[in-house]
């Protein structure tokens, strides 16, 4: 339960998948520079394609995804835990996993997470998302051990979804990651508060690491990477959505002293309807 530092790459990610792992990784190596012991990406590290069928051509299955082996081998170049906050992992022909990684600092992978919550939503002015129509949600909440506690991941989307934190809190997360690349619309309205949210309801740090700027397809995202003490107090936050590196001081002792003056976490109680 010692303190540690935190980082998030904030990315601008493309359709090339090689060129992401080249600038996700210079950024990385910029975070251990800087100290960080634990290192987050956004969502689609990978990849930010212009369609569907783009996201499809360009993906790989888990064993083949080039990905995979370039994180584990920085991970244990900069010995450094480093969360990649998602990859399009293909499964078929029709559909990918949105599948975030945890690598330890001997590079194995510690935890996978693929997102439960999937994003289909009409934002604004004719601006949709089906994700379910390509992406294979997850089924399962996943907690990380690490050496300064139990780390609970989630991806994006999920952050709307409360009873999941609560759960992985409740099981004895005192971090949450949240990679993410979310929509301008979206992030403007409601990014900073559903993020402290969850830090204030779970008295856990929050570590959103997001994509941000135009990107194939003329795809916007927001920017602003987080990371969120225990209290609902910002960190650290990126100044807009240019790639870059935050970091901040973690202080594991800081979530469990939040529980304790606010013990919400055990005042759970059993009630009645309504009937749905």
């Amino acid at each position: 339960m010692t303190a540690f530092r935190a980082a998030c790459v904030q990315t601008r990610a493309s359709d090339d998948v090689a060129e992401n792992i080249r600038a996700v990784s210079e950024l990385v190596r910029d975070a251990a520079a800087r100290g960080a012991h634990f290192i987050a990406t956004p969502e689609n590290t990978n990849l930010m394609a212009a369609n569907a069928a783009a996201k499809l051509a360009r993906s790989f299955p888990e064993d083949e995804d080039p990905s995979i082996p370039a994180y584990a081998a920085l991970a244990r170049e900069l010995n450094v835990w480093l969360s990649i906050g998602s990859l399009a992992i293909r499964l078929d022909t029709e559909k990918t996993a949105n599948r975030s990684y945890l690598f330890a600092p001997d590079g194995k992978i510690a935890a996978r997470y693929s997102k439960i919550h999937l994003f289909d939503v009409e934002v604004a002015d004719g601006e949709s998302y089906r994700e379910s129509a390509t992406v294979t949600g997850g089924g399962a909440a996943v907690l990380a051990d690490t050496p300064w506690g139990r780390l609970g991941l989630t991806i994006c989307y999920d952050m709307r979804f409360p009873a999941l934190y609560r759960k992985l809190a409740q099981a004895g997360a005192f971090a949450f990651t949240v990679p993410s690349a979310f929509t301008v619309p979206t992030g403007m309205a409601h990014w900073h508060v559903l993020l402290r949210a969850r830090a204030v309801e779970n008295g856990a740090f929050v570590i959103a690491a997001a994509q941000g700027g135009t990107h194939a397809g003329n795809r916007r995202t927001y920017g602003h990477s987080l990371i969120v003490g225990p209290w609902g107090e910002i960190l650290a936050e990126a100044p807009g959505d240019t790639p870059g590196v935050i970091v901040a001081d973690i202080d594991p002792a800081q979530s469990a002293a939040a529980r304790a003056r606010l013990p919400s976490l055990t005042h759970d109680r059993p009630f009645q309807g309504p009937d749905c």
